[in-house]
Order: C-alpha cells, then structure tokens, then sequence
C-alpha cells in the first residue's frame, strides 16, 4: 500500500479522523481547552527527565566509576525501555492516558526521594543503577501515554501545530535541565538535584491531574481492519524512527570522545556542541510548518535521513567551529524528523491504537540502539569517533536506498 502525504491533497486516513473528530464535536462547548495544562505538565516532566540523565551521568563520572560505569547505566536504560516500549503501549491503549501519565509521574516523584535519601547512606552506583530501572520503565509510560493524547489535546486543530509545541516545549524543557544541572550539582550533596527534580514531576503530575478529557470511543469492526494493516502500512515509518533516533544515540554516546579524543577540544568545547544541539533541535521543533505541504511523508523523510548521513559523515573532515554548525544541524535534522514522524504517525493510525503503535516504533529503535550502542562499546578507543560517524552515515545511505526500493514496488503494486 503507497504510503499517503500528511498535507491536505490526500485524503484524511478514515480510521483516526472520523473517530477524533466525532470525539471532538460532542465536547467542545463544555470543556476548556487542556491544551496549557498538557504543556505545563510536559514542560516540567521534560525538565526533571533531562535532569535526572544528566545528573546521573556526571555523579558516576565524578565518583570515579568512568566510562564503564556511564556505560553500564545506560545498557540498563536501554534494556528497560526495550523490555517496557511494548507494555507500555498496550497500557496506554487499554486504561486511561491522562491517569496513566499522572502515575508515571508520581512514581518518578517517589523514585526521585528515594534516590536522593539513598545517595547519602548506600553506594552511589547501585543507587543510580537501581533507580535507572524504575525511572526507565515510567519515562516510557509518561511519554507513550502522554504523546498519544496529543491529537485528542489537538481538538481539531492541525497536528502539525500541536506536535510542534510540545517537541519544542520538550527541547526546551531539555535545555533548561542542562542550564539548572550546574548549579545543583557544583559542590552540593548528590541528594539535593534529585530533590529538585522529584518537584517538578509533582507538578507535572498536578498540571495533568486538573486535566479533563473525554475517553475516546473504541469501534471493534475499525480495530480489526486496522490491526491487519498495522504491519504493512507502518512498516517504513518505524524504519525510519529507528534510524533517526539511533542516530541522536550515536551522537550522544560518542560526542564526548569526539571532542575530546579526536578533536583535541576542552569541557567549553564540548559544551558548546550540546548548546548547537539544543539550539537546532529547537529550531527543527517548529519547522515541519514551512515543508510540510512541499512535499509528501515519504520523500521528506528520505531526504532527512539522506542530509543527517551527510552530516554524520562530514564530521571526519571538518574540525572546530565547524563542527559546532554540523551538530546544529544534526540536531535541527533529528527533531524536524521526531515531528513529523509524529504527525504521520497520528494521521494514520486510530488514537485508540496510538499506544501500541509507538510501543512498537520505540522498541524497534532502541534495538537498533544498543546494536550500534554494543558495537562502539566492542571497539573502543581503536576506532575513531568519527570513522563511526562516518560508518553509521553510510548505513544510512543504504537503507535509504532500500527504503526507495520499497516504496517503488509498493507503488507498482498498488497500481497492478
């Protein structure tokens, strides 16, 4: 089945816009718009998220377990969301989003006290590594739950409008973790940023908690039909989530080593690379805007992936400051891709199967992950950074190449 373009010349998929719609019209009058409220909660969710990892990873590196143990602690988030994508898209279709978000987050509430009180009497490592289990597992509740509430959220309104909000809202909650971790962690106790940041998921579970949403009606003849078309008509979209997303994985494993290693940069160096990374991820939040109707899913997404394996691959070429243009741009191409992977995604699929959806699309891109993620870790310092880079750019090549070959025959097909 050809895949169909998210812009107004094609015809909306029947399966979630007739449901969504006809959801929307019976509530409207009554019901204030929640549209702040799942932003305020997303901002401060994302915030605390961000400063959890980051916080994580500097205490292990400060307390002297290194790269070893950096590396061990996000195997172990890895592997969780591996295990729990799956579950968690299953829960989000079957119990209710909002309330599902809600404990989500007051479990990583919890978990963030108990961190913080077990830091000051039991050892670091095992602290971090155990609270890396429980919060992996309901980051992806939060985050299946909450972003397949997004276009009931939407009301109507243009997906693309409503999914670029909350991933810019999301980059910059992610920057604001970067910008507080300083402070909180420069010669403080390790208990206190895990307090401050168990108050923001108090808040985001507070913001959602004064949310109200209407359930979204289950049709069993439509959840049939679409069950059988899951696998055909997702198929390259998932492929192309995993790529993007492993390729932010890739980046964030190997950035340091890069700097450091190969381009003989400092800690400002370094810093100055995530500040290009969060600047152009911000950017790209809120770009789909002004391609979208240029051109159909299909293609913008191979281009995206085409321009990120360019990229990648000019990191072994260019040296300071190009590169911090080069991780801008990777990270404007990575979060303009997260977008519009969304929009698709949610065009195509029932809202009522949007959990199991992106519990499937995450699993198989944290797969890809740690494939590549094992694969950096096995050859260590005897392969540059960038000759990685530069690997994984060709990869991407070729499956684009793939990719196009699939679609072509898919199109033969349809028309035969």
């Amino acid at each position: 089945m050809a895949e169909e373009s998210i812009n107004g010349d094609q015809p909306d998929t029947p399966l979630m816009s007739n449901l969504v719609r006809t959801h929307h019209r019976k509530g409207r009058v009554y019901r204030p718009n929640p549209c702040f409220g799942f932003l305020a909660s997303t901002l401060s969710a994302a915030v605390a998220r961000s400063g959890y990892y980051i916080a994580s990873a500097w205490i292990l590196v400060e307390r002297g377990y290194g790269t070893a143990g950096l590396a061990t602690f996000l195997a172990i988030v890895s592997i969780v969301e591996f295990i729990a994508s799956p579950l968690a898209g299953v829960a989000a279709d079957r119990f209710d989003r909002r309330r599902l978000n809600v404990a989500a987050d007051l479990s990583r509430f919890v978990v963030m006290l108990a961190t913080a009180c077990a830091l000051l009497y039991m050892d670091v490592f095992l602290v971090i590594c155990l609270s890396a289990v429980l919060c992996s597992f309901c980051d992806r509740v939060a985050l299946t739950s909450s972003q397949s509430m997004i276009p009931v959220i939407a009301d109507g309104r243009d997906l693309v409008a409503s999914n670029s909000a909350v991933f810019f809202v999301m980059q910059f909650g992610s920057l604001g973790a970067a910008l507080l971790a300083g402070p909180l962690l420069h010669e403080q106790s390790p208990a206190l940023p895990f307090t401050v940041l168990a108050a923001f998921f108090l808040f985001s579970a507070g913001c959602l908690a004064l949310m109200r949403l209407e359930p979204v009606s289950r049709d069993v003849r439509i959840a049939k039909i679409s069950a059988a078309r899951f696998d055909l008509s997702l198929r390259r979209l998932i492929v192309v989530y995993a790529l993007l997303y492993t390729s932010a994985v890739l980046v964030s494993v190997m950035g340091s080593s890069f700097v450091f290693q190969e381009q003989k940069g400092t800690a400002v160096d370094f810093g100055y690379l995530e500040a290009a990374w969060s600047a152009g991820s911000l950017i790209g939040a809120i770009s789909l805007f002004g391609i979208e109707r240029a051109m159909s899913s299909q293609a913008r997404h191979l281009i995206l992936l085409g321009s990120t394996a360019l990229v990648l691959m000019a990191l072994a070429y260019l040296h300071m400051p190009w590169t911090v243009i080069l991780f801008a741009a990777l990270g404007f191409l990575y979060n303009l891709g997260r977008v519009s992977v969304e929009v698709t995604l949610q065009s195509r699929v029932p809202v009522y199967l949007l959990g199991r959806a992106k519990g499937i699309m995450h699993c198989v891109a944290v797969v890809l992950g740690l494939l590549v993620f094992g694969i950096a870790a096995a050859v260590g310092d005897r392969v540059l950074p960038s000759t990685i880079f530069f690997s994984f750019g060709m990869m991407l090549l070729i499956s684009i190449w793939c990719l196009s070959v699939d679609v072509v025959q898919t199109q033969e097909k349809g028309e035969t």
